[in-house]
């Protein structure tokens, strides 16, 4: 089975950037396609990010393209998040998701089968 942890959350200031990170255990982390999605209080649960088992594609969330990157290191079991010119409205739970071979349909969390439990992304104006 599976588990992720999400790590690196915290309080930045509006401009700032902060790395979250996925750790994936208890299977090979190529196996997986992985996302990034965030929940704000009230608010659905949205896509941020994903990225392809090895790499080989990503896509973004239409309000941080240009300011987020997402990677991954598969010999170190890890996805990362690079979150610059933070603002605000990025102010949510952080969520890492994964599935097996591929994830269908990639922006939804339908798509996905295990959960990280999240981390919290503070910004301040």
């Amino acid at each position: 089975q599976v588990q992720l942890v999400e790590s690196g959350g915290g309080l930045v200031q509006a401009g700032g950037s902060l790395r979250l990170f996925c750790t994936v255990s208890g299977d090979i982390a190529s196996k997986y396609h992985v996302a990034w999605f965030r929940q704000a209080p009230g608010k659905e649960r949205e896509i941020v990010a994903s990225i392809w088992r090895n790499s080989e594609n990503t896509d973004y969330g239409d309000s941080v393209k240009g300011r987020f990157t997402v990677s991954r290191d598969n010999a170190k079991s890890t996805v990362y998040l690079q979150m610059n010119y933070l603002k605000p409205e990025d102010m949510a739970v952080y969520y890492c998701a994964a599935e097996p071979w591929g994830a269908t349909p990639y922006y939804l969390p339908s798509g996905y089968t295990y959960w990280g439990q999240g981390t919290q992304v503070t910004v301040s104006s």
